[in-house]
């Protein structure tokens, strides 16, 4: 019988992974109106655009510093469990800033204090969160599940800024960050319904530090999982600031408002939600690394075209592509370490993509905004996508094998 081309067959199949999904669009849309008020707000308390990043840096460093330990603990102990506490502590940092900034007594050092403790609660619950999938799917399913999960991101990433506009127009900064607070309670409900097995705690297990050492000598030993995360690696830092920067983009090379860049932000999201949608209807039915290697050379490409772009019809349809071509390869590079990694260290692997995929963000965050400053944004965005271009084509000829998984 051919395979149903519903994108959201996973989530009919799968009635632990439809409960999850659900729980998680709620969360994450919640969270998108966070992270919309707390840049807003960091800008309000200092009319400095450089604080606006560094507060936005205080809550990826530490999934930086932190993941690969999170993945330890992953791999040891009860997922479900462990995604719960996480999602719990989430929930009382949103609360205590709403509480902070209801009551006036918000400061720049609470708001990266608060975002920093959110990074590190992230380190270890991003890692469970990412291996507890092959537990609500059959193996089968596993690439469906990811590119479901990537369109959940998406969709609260359309709706997350949109809705956070509303309140802060109609009741205030604070309220975001009240509705974030009870949007937790979507995804932990889901979480205590989830029909799981018993956990099985591994018998004898190494040491945290042995463990982790455990988990990096098996990465560097498989070649599938080094070439896939260098190439996480690369895009992650050149492919960035195409996003952070796209506020200076708007403005300076197209000459947009706010509103403008409103419009460019949620086409993006949309040709993002559309290439998650794509994977999940046709990702039993493709080869996972020809479709890596399409994306991984597509997407820099039309990189290159927007920062070639000066009208701003055109730069929307640049930027829907562009949506589309970065969720499928990074969806698909999740996908393929899902496919080829042991259970027993699936939350360590999963925890070094985390690293490289949002730990290393800021580093193109910040060499970008350097360089915008430098040569211009226009040079920037170019600059990015001919590294990655010249790296994906470098990568796919010396490593055809890729294209097989």
């Amino acid at each position: 019988m051919p395979r149903s081309l519903n994108p959201f067959r996973a989530l009919k199949a799968h009635r632990n992974f439809r409960i999850f999904w659900i729980g998680q669009a709620v969360s994450l849309t919640g969270s998108w109106v966070q992270i919309v008020a707390q840049g807003w707000l960091a800008l309000d308390l200092s009319n400095d655009p450089f604080i606006v990043g560094v507060v936005s840096a205080a809550g990826s460093f530490p999934v930086l510093l932190f993941s690969l330990y999170g993945g330890v603990i992953a791999d040891r102990y009860d997922k479900r469990k462990l995604v719960m506490i996480g999602q719990s502590l989430l929930a009382l940092e949103a609360a205590v800033l709403w509480w902070f900034v209801v009551s006036g007594t918000i400061t720049i050092p609470w708001l990266i204090a608060l975002a920093a403790f959110a990074g590190v609660v992230s380190a270890f619950e991003i890692p469970a969160r990412q291996a507890l999938l092959i537990e609500l799917v059959e193996r089968e399913d596993l690439m469906d599940a990811i590119a479901l999960n990537t369109s959940a991101f998406n969709l609260a990433r359309i709706l997350g800024p949109s809705i956070a506009a509303a309140v802060i127009a109609s009741a205030g900064l604070a309220w975001c960050f009240a509705l974030n607070t009870l949007s937790f309670s979507a995804v932990l409900a889901g979480l205590f319904m989830l029909r799981l097995p018993p956990h099985v705690r591994p018998v004898g297990r190494p040491s945290p530090i042995a463990g982790l050492r455990e988990g990096m000598a098996y990465m560097f030993a498989t070649s599938e999982i080094v070439v896939v995360m260098r190439m996480v690696s690369v895009f992650s830092i050149f492919g960035v600031p195409y996003l952070t920067l796209m506020p200076v983009f708007a403005r300076e090379a197209l000459g947009l408002g706010a509103s403008g860049y409103g419009v460019l932000m949620t086409v993006t999201g949309v040709g993002a939600l559309s290439g998650a949608l794509f994977l999940a209807a046709v990702g039993g039915r493709i080869q996972r690394g020809r479709l890596f290697a399409t994306a991984s050379i597509a997407f820099p490409l039309v990189v290159l075209a927007l920062s070639a772009t000066r009208q701003a019809p055109v730069a929307a349809f640049v930027l829907l592509l562009c949506g589309l071509f970065m969720i499928l390869q990074t969806a698909l590079a999740n996908g393929i370490l899902q496919a080829v990694v042991r259970d027993e260290l699936r939350g360590r692997v999963m925890a070094a993509y985390v690293v490289v995929y949002v730990g290393f963000a800021p580093i193109g965050s910040f060499a970008g905004g350097a360089m915008a400053r430098a040569v211009g944004i226009e040079w920037t965005l170019a600059a990015g996508g001919a590294v990655m271009l010249l790296f994906a084509l470098w990568t796919f000829w010396k490593h055809p094998e890729l294209r097989t998984l």
